[in-house]
């Protein structure tokens, strides 16, 4: 009888600290917090990072897009509407003529208290800048281009080197003014329609995002940035396809943040889902989108750390109703409400 008591209790020791293992190896995962895959980044560039760590599954980050050539228009839109600015302040460096503009206006906006997300939708490299988004950016090249374009000593790499160091200038101005910035660049590179775009494999996307990083932060040293990749969210649309994920990631060693592009209101659940198992506990956010998530699908959907309404679709997208609902959610956090969390941190 002694004997069968004393199995039993060994038994029960036995399950009980297996059940804490087992429970200390999933809160060990939830609360995982990785440093910048650039080590040599900027105090600011921490500091971002473990922001967006410790609002993780808590808060949601609001956030607007402006065209270069009206960098407030959309997010004062927004103000107007809901009485609240949003916490993140994005623009392009797609128009040369721009460029000096947004940095200014970066510069101003984080003094402000606002979070700085960029973007670049680069005209294909053998093209001039002046052919702009819709004969320069869209549309597809030949496998041919392709090649050449991530091969090094080429002209086509030659060139591509020069686009992308001319941007790495205006990056190093905000560098200069201790400013972290969410880089999001070759967006959307899991769908058809930009030239960097549908590009799988060995020799695909990934090897084109590697050749930007390596030279911005070995070359450059541009240590301010918090590198972003954001494809589109998955769909099977016929004509306006978007592959998975996986098929298009560079890797956890060169992403600090996994982001979705996310339009007509997919909001399906799969797509944050889907995500977060590629992220390994790393931070996601929702890199644009066109209609605005719902109170609702935030409160089903906690992970996402921010949100970027596109330019424009803020007032044309959504109704004010909607807009209000959202900034008016206890989790959306406003450009207000950031600097108040600031202050307590």
């Amino acid at each position: 009888m002694r004997r069968k008591l004393i199995l039993k209790e060994v038994n029960i020791c036995f399950f009980l600290c297996l059940f804490l293992v087992v429970i200390g190896l999933q809160a060990s995962r939830a609360q995982k917090v990785y440093k910048p895959v650039n080590h040599h980044a900027s105090r600011e560039a921490r500091n971002l990072l473990s922001f967006l760590y410790s609002i993780k599954g808590k808060y949601i980050l609001s956030g607007q897009h402006n065209y270069p050539h009206e960098l407030t228009r959309s997010s004062d839109s927004t103000f107007a509407i809901t009485g609240k600015y949003p916490a993140v302040w994005g623009s392009d460096f797609i128009d040369p003529h721009y460029r000096q503009d947004i940095v200014e206006e970066a510069i101003r906006q984080y003094k402000m208290g606002s979070i700085i997300t960029l973007m670049y939708h680069i005209v294909k490299p053998f093209d001039p800048d002046s052919l702009g988004f819709a004969k320069g950016v869209l549309g597809k090249i030949t496998d041919d281009q392709w090649k050449e374009i991530i091969t090094p000593g080429t002209k086509y790499y030659k060139d591509f080197l020069q686009k992308i160091d001319t941007v790495a200038g205006y990056l190093l101005e905000l560098k200069k003014a201790h400013i972290p910035v969410l880089w999001r660049p070759f967006h959307e590179m899991n769908g058809g329609w930009f030239w960097w775009g549908d590009k799988q494999g060995r020799d695909g996307f990934k090897k084109l995002w590697m050749i930007m990083y390596r030279r911005y932060t070995r070359h450059f040293r541009l240590d301010n940035l918090i590198w972003v990749w954001s494809p589109n969210s998955p769909r099977a649309t016929p004509g306006d396809e978007a592959d998975a994920y996986k098929n298009y990631f560079p890797g956890l060693k060169y992403v600090d943040v996994l982001a979705a592009d996310i339009y007509h209101n997919d909001f399906r659940k799969s797509n944050q889902d889907q995500l977060l198992a590629l992220a390994h506990g790393k931070p996601i956010a929702m890199g644009e989108v066109g209609d605005v998530p719902t109170p609702e699908i935030l409160r089903q959907q906690p992970e996402w750390c921010w949100f970027l309404i596109w330019a424009h679709f803020n007032w044309v997208n959504n109704s004010r109703q909607a807009m209000r609902a959202l900034f008016s959610d206890p989790k959306v956090i406003s450009r207000d409400e950031l600097l108040k969390m600031r202050e307590q941190r």
